[in-house]
């Protein structure tokens, strides 16, 4: 894993820019395969949902430990909530052609966590090497 253990991003409209940063910090922190594309959709879909829901620009933090990283998606905004995000994980959406990212990263991460740090929303995600055991 080298030295590199945190990575702070922008959140803006080059989701392209950012997808490959994740990706790069994320291979190096030691993940492969459908687990590493696993963990770049899923931040992915948290930075559209900023972008989109949100106050339309954010960070992204990301630290690597032994066991594998936490992603934090920080929304000055503060609009999601943890009720919001339960509501939209619990089944799949409808048909539909947009509304899934919620769905998406509830599967996909080990652990999702929610706060409200200063009036902004910071949506945690924690993604370990091992595949994800899928409900």
């Amino acid at each position: 894993m080298g030295e590199l253990t945190t990575l702070r991003c922008p959140i803006t409209a080059d989701l392209g820019l950012l997808r490959q940063q994740v990706r790069s910090f994320v291979a190096a922190a030691g993940f492969a395969g459908m687990r590493l594309r696993d963990v770049v959709l899923a931040v992915n879909e948290a930075a559209d949902n900023v972008l989109e829901h949100g106050g339309g620009s954010g960070i992204v933090v990301a630290h690597a430990d032994a066991e594998g990283v936490w992603i934090e998606v920080i929304d000055p905004a503060g609009t999601l909530t943890l009720e919001r995000f339960q509501q939209r994980t619990v089944v799949p959406p409808p048909i539909a052609a947009h509304g899934y990212g919620l769905w998406v990263i509830a599967r996909l991460s080990d652990q999702v966590l929610i706060d409200h740090p200063e009036g902004g929303c910071r949506l945690r995600l924690r993604f370990t090497r091992r595949l994800p055991r899928i409900a």
